[in-house]
Protein backbone atom coordinates (compact mmCIF):
# COMPACT_ATOMS: atom_id res chain seq x y z
CA UNK A 1 0.00 0.00 0.00
CA UNK A 2 1.12 3.32 -0.98
CA UNK A 3 0.16 6.09 1.21
CA UNK A 4 0.35 10.26 0.27
CA UNK A 5 1.01 12.99 2.11
CA UNK A 6 1.02 16.67 1.09
CA UNK A 7 1.06 19.58 3.67
CA UNK A 8 0.39 22.96 2.44
CA UNK A 9 0.93 26.39 4.10
CA UNK A 10 -1.12 28.54 2.43
CA UNK A 11 -1.45 32.17 2.83
CA UNK A 12 -4.81 33.48 4.28
CA UNK A 13 -6.32 34.80 1.05
CA UNK A 14 -5.94 31.62 -0.97
CA UNK A 15 -7.59 29.45 1.73
CA UNK A 16 -10.85 29.55 0.14
CA UNK A 17 -9.91 29.11 -3.31
CA UNK A 18 -7.40 26.02 -2.13
CA UNK A 19 -10.62 24.15 -0.93
CA UNK A 20 -12.38 25.15 -4.15
CA UNK A 21 -9.80 23.04 -6.13
CA UNK A 22 -9.28 20.50 -3.52
CA UNK A 23 -12.88 19.06 -2.34
CA UNK A 24 -13.76 17.92 -6.36
CA UNK A 25 -10.37 16.15 -6.63
CA UNK A 26 -10.60 14.81 -3.61
CA UNK A 27 -14.50 13.07 -4.73
CA UNK A 28 -13.17 12.37 -7.94
CA UNK A 29 -9.44 10.16 -6.50
CA UNK A 30 -11.73 8.53 -4.08
CA UNK A 31 -13.48 6.83 -7.79
CA UNK A 32 -10.16 6.15 -9.29
CA UNK A 33 -9.22 2.26 -9.39
CA UNK A 34 -6.69 1.66 -6.66
CA UNK A 35 -7.63 4.04 -4.31
CA UNK A 36 -8.40 2.92 -1.23
CA UNK A 37 -8.88 6.48 0.36
CA UNK A 38 -8.36 9.99 -0.27
CA UNK A 39 -9.36 13.26 1.97
CA UNK A 40 -8.33 16.47 2.90
CA UNK A 41 -7.96 18.15 6.24
CA UNK A 42 -7.62 21.58 7.51
CA UNK A 43 -5.35 22.11 10.77
CA UNK A 44 -7.65 23.01 13.86
CA UNK A 45 -4.51 24.83 15.48
CA UNK A 46 -2.93 26.10 12.40
CA UNK A 47 -5.66 27.67 10.20
CA UNK A 48 -3.78 28.47 6.84
CA UNK A 49 -2.48 24.73 6.87
CA UNK A 50 -4.27 21.88 4.70
CA UNK A 51 -3.14 18.46 4.54
CA UNK A 52 -4.03 15.88 1.34
CA UNK A 53 -3.76 12.56 2.13
CA UNK A 54 -4.81 9.86 -0.21
CA UNK A 55 -3.92 5.61 -0.51
CA UNK A 56 -3.25 3.31 -3.05
CA UNK A 57 -3.55 -0.24 -3.10
CA UNK A 58 -0.79 -0.75 -5.19
CA UNK A 59 2.31 1.09 -7.19
CA UNK A 60 0.72 1.41 -10.31
CA UNK A 61 -2.15 2.50 -9.86
CA UNK A 62 -0.37 5.24 -7.60
CA UNK A 63 1.94 6.28 -10.57
CA UNK A 64 -1.26 6.56 -13.27
CA UNK A 65 -2.64 8.74 -10.72
CA UNK A 66 0.66 10.90 -10.20
CA UNK A 67 0.52 11.25 -13.98
CA UNK A 68 -3.18 11.81 -14.38
CA UNK A 69 -4.67 15.03 -15.48
CA UNK A 70 -6.29 15.80 -11.66
CA UNK A 71 -3.69 15.36 -10.36
CA UNK A 72 -2.51 18.64 -12.02
CA UNK A 73 -4.96 20.77 -9.66
CA UNK A 74 -3.02 19.72 -6.69
CA UNK A 75 -0.08 21.20 -8.34
CA UNK A 76 -1.59 24.23 -8.67
CA UNK A 77 -2.47 24.50 -5.07
CA UNK A 78 0.65 23.65 -4.38
CA UNK A 79 1.82 26.84 -6.61
CA UNK A 80 -0.22 28.87 -4.53
CA UNK A 81 1.66 27.58 -0.85
CA UNK A 82 3.52 30.35 0.75
CA UNK A 83 6.28 27.66 1.15
CA UNK A 84 7.78 24.87 0.24
CA UNK A 85 5.01 21.91 0.75
CA UNK A 86 5.74 19.06 2.98
CA UNK A 87 4.97 16.03 0.56
CA UNK A 88 5.86 12.26 1.61
CA UNK A 89 5.31 8.93 0.08
CA UNK A 90 5.22 6.05 2.21
CA UNK A 91 5.21 2.12 1.43
CA UNK A 92 3.06 0.70 4.40
CA UNK A 93 3.55 -3.10 4.51
CA UNK A 94 1.19 -3.70 7.68
CA UNK A 95 -1.26 -2.47 9.21
CA UNK A 96 -3.36 -3.08 12.33
CA UNK A 97 -5.87 -1.83 14.45
CA UNK A 98 -7.65 -2.07 17.99
CA UNK A 99 -6.21 -5.42 18.42
CA UNK A 100 -2.40 -3.70 18.77
CA UNK A 101 -3.91 -1.29 21.43
CA UNK A 102 -5.19 -4.30 23.10
CA UNK A 103 -2.51 -6.43 22.83
CA UNK A 104 -0.44 -3.24 24.04
CA UNK A 105 -2.00 -3.05 26.88
CA UNK A 106 -2.19 -6.70 27.68
CA UNK A 107 1.71 -6.98 27.44
CA UNK A 108 1.68 -3.51 29.94
CA UNK A 109 -0.85 -4.99 32.63
CA UNK A 110 1.10 -8.69 32.64
CA UNK A 111 4.32 -6.96 33.57
CA UNK A 112 3.19 -5.05 36.44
Amino acid sequence: MIQAMIKLRLPAGHMKEAMAVLRPLVESTKTVPGCVDCALHRDVLEDSVLLFYDRWSDEASFQRHLRSEEYRDLFLVMEMAKEAPEVRFDEISHTSGLEAIERARADAVDRY
